[in-house]
């Protein structure tokens, strides 16, 4: 340590929101370069040595092979995807001196499909997979967590390219099979939800969520089957439709003074009470206005209608629509539509061939034949027992409202659903031929026909996983890394100033090296005392810390397990066989 490149801070960077990023910029595996952007320090590169190799070693196994793209891209093949225009802001935008247009590579499924139409014409060239630990560029507006969401990142992309569905369908497994040993390994707790393909395109779609309080990622599990979803993926299980058949007209009633839900349920249960039960919010149709941005810059605006008990789910329905942004309508877009009026909107001024001309979609329990209290269009004025398919017809339906704890789970009839926060830490798509045709990838069939070539797409966050195992295996005290990821076997402090105990520390390192383990010595002398060695010890996290001190006189080291705090004195003769059992995982019997 007193030659290694670091530097351990007693503070926290002022910039740090989770403890990952603290911890990691404290212990000198990261600093930070500009927001969004790190610097990758010596500590830092060891761990992430570590998260490669393991990816590495199961993705060759499958037979993928490695390769590398640059990262610095040609305008020219994401305009033939449209993600030229659809990434929006998303993308570092740059020309040349020739004012030719570039990218930083957000992403690589245009590069990987060229180049393999380049080199391979034949069915007999396939099946293939291909995959590279690169890194990728995105341009976020909000930067944050350290390594959980920045503006460069490592990412492992692989894909698979296959004659038919049959033999996607059998890559795909063999990849999402490779991602369950490769998670296994990395050493946090996980997830595997269904997901949506947004602006990837595809069919199946499935993610690996790290479990972390700190993850951006909501995701629901059934208690009662295995279903597990991202709130985005999450299907509605909706009521069967009703006859309309021998239902109450609709009725307008003065409401004064009810913009709000709560304040027209407490109006219901006074002036309008029903005989069966009480008015409750999940009686109203709340109808909630936004603009929609295309990637084009073009804008236009969505109206959602959804049961009165419920919010819409920005994400969620970002996830339905993008890469369209989603925004609360501006007050000023509200008063170019005359017909509009704030707190009182109802059905029936909404829809494509209404008067304002807005696209209606609702929530799938609006269904055909359910009757609701909703704006009647006027100040101060509401309309009960209007119903759907009688009393207007809405242009469609959106998941977009929040999901819940309690909600019924759409996947088996005993069950409900419970939410919890994750880390994406990689996904898996069916992309389908969606890239394949639009950058003309074919092959010869066996008939001599020439046959679209379908893809699959797998990702993995390389500098991502960092921050999320030291997220899930850290304490109160430092980092705390899995063995088969820390950057050192062992780390060994002399607790003392004493040149005796130098030399004894000095020779113990020796015969580990000498057997094989990786050693981090904090051979520091003068003026950096033994607690600031030890807190040093226990910030960075190596699995096992071996004290040199006092009771090397007595021919004893102290050996400590950093996760658990459990200490054993060990006699000089049998320290590197039991230090070498313990990084091994053997019983040591000495």
């Amino acid at each position: 340590m007193s030659s290694l490149f670091l530097r351990t801070l007693r503070e926290d960077p002022a910039d740090a929101e989770v403890a990952s990023h603290r911890l990691l910029v404290r212990a000198g595996y990261i600093r930070r370069a500009a927001p969004g952007i790190y610097t990758w320090l010596p500590l830092g590169m060891r761990v992430r040595a570590k998260v490669e190799g393991i990816i590495r070693k199961e993705m060759n196994a499958i037979g993928a092979q490695e390769v590398i793209f640059p990262a610095l891209l040609p305008r020219e093949p994401f305009e033939a995807t449209n993600r030229w225009t659809e990434y929006g802001d998303g993308i570092f935008r740059l020309k040349d001196r020739k004012d030719a247009d570039y990218l930083l590579g957000p992403t690589h499924e245009e590069m990987f499909t060229l180049l393999v139409k380049d080199m391979y014409s034949s069915y007999k060239d396939l099946p293939l997979s291909l995959y590279q630990i690169q890194t990728k560029y995105r341009d976020e507006a909000r930067p944050r967590a350290g390594l959980l969401r920045g503006r460069e990142f490592t990412m492992k992309d692989s894909y698979s390219f296959d004659i038919d569905e049959a033999g996607l369908e059998a890559s795909y497994q063999a990849h999402r099979d490779a991602y369950v040993r490769i998670f296994d390994q990395l050493g946090f707790d996980y997830a595997i939800v269904k997901a949506t393909a947004g602006a990837m395109g595809g069919s199946k779609s499935e993610e690996f969520l790290a479990k972390a309080d700190v993850g951006e990622d909501t995701y629901v599990r059934c208690t009662h089957c295995d279903y597990a979803a991202n709130v985005e993926a999450v299907a509605v299980r909706a009521p069967a439709a009703r006859s309309t058949e021998g239902l109450p007209a609709k009725h307008v009633e003065d409401t004064p003074d009810t913009p709000t839900i709560d304040s027209l349920v407490a109006l219901l249960n006074e002036k309008h009470p029903r005989a069966d039960r009480p008015w409750t919010a999940a009686d109203t149709l709340k109808n909630v206005l936004v603009t929609l941005t295309h990637p084009d810059g073009t804008t236009e605006p969505l109206a959602i209608g959804l049961p009165g008990d419920r919010e819409v789910d920005t994400k969620r329905l970002e996830g339905q629509l993008e890469p369209i942004e989603v925004a609360p309508m501006s007050e000023a877009e509200f008063q170019k539509h005359a017909g509009l009026i704030k707190g009182y909107i109802g059905p029936e001024v909404l829809g494509e061939e209404s008067a304002t001309g807005i696209r209606y979609v609702v929530d799938p329990r609006v269904v055909a034949g359910t009757a609701w209290v909703t704006g009647a269009n006027e100040a101060g004025k509401h309309v009960l027992d209007l119903v759907v398919g009688r009393d207007f017809t809405p242009d469609g339906t959106i998941e977009a409202a929040d999901v819940r704890d309690g909600d019924l789970c759409p996947n088996c009839a005993e069950g409900v659903l419970e939410t919890a926060k994750g880390i994406e830490m990689g996904h898996v798509f069916q992309l389908g031929k969606k890239y394949a045709d639009a950058l003309g990838l074919q092959v010869l069939d066996p008939n001599g026909k020439l046959q679209t070539v379908t893809m699959g797409s797998y990702g993995i966050g390389v500098t991502r996983a960092v921050a999320a195992i030291a997220e899930g295996t850290l304490d109160e005290i430092g980092l705390c890394w899995p063995r088969n990821i820390a950057p050192y076997d062992v780390h060994v402090v002399v607790a003392g100033k004493d040149a005796a105990l130098f030399e004894g520390a000095r020779s113990l390192v020796d015969e580990l090296v000498a057997a094989g383990i990786d050693v981090l010595f904090d051979d520091r002398e003068g003026k950096v005392s033994p607690g600031v060695k030890f807190k040093d010890a226990e910030l960075i996290g190596v699995p096992t810390i071996v004290a040199v001190g006092r009771g090397l006189a007595d021919g004893l080291v102290e050996v400590k397990d950093r996760a658990t705090g459990e200490k054993q004195d060990v006699s000089l003769p049998d320290a590197v066989a039991h230090i070498v059992a313990l990084v091994r995982g053997d019983e040591y019997e000495g």
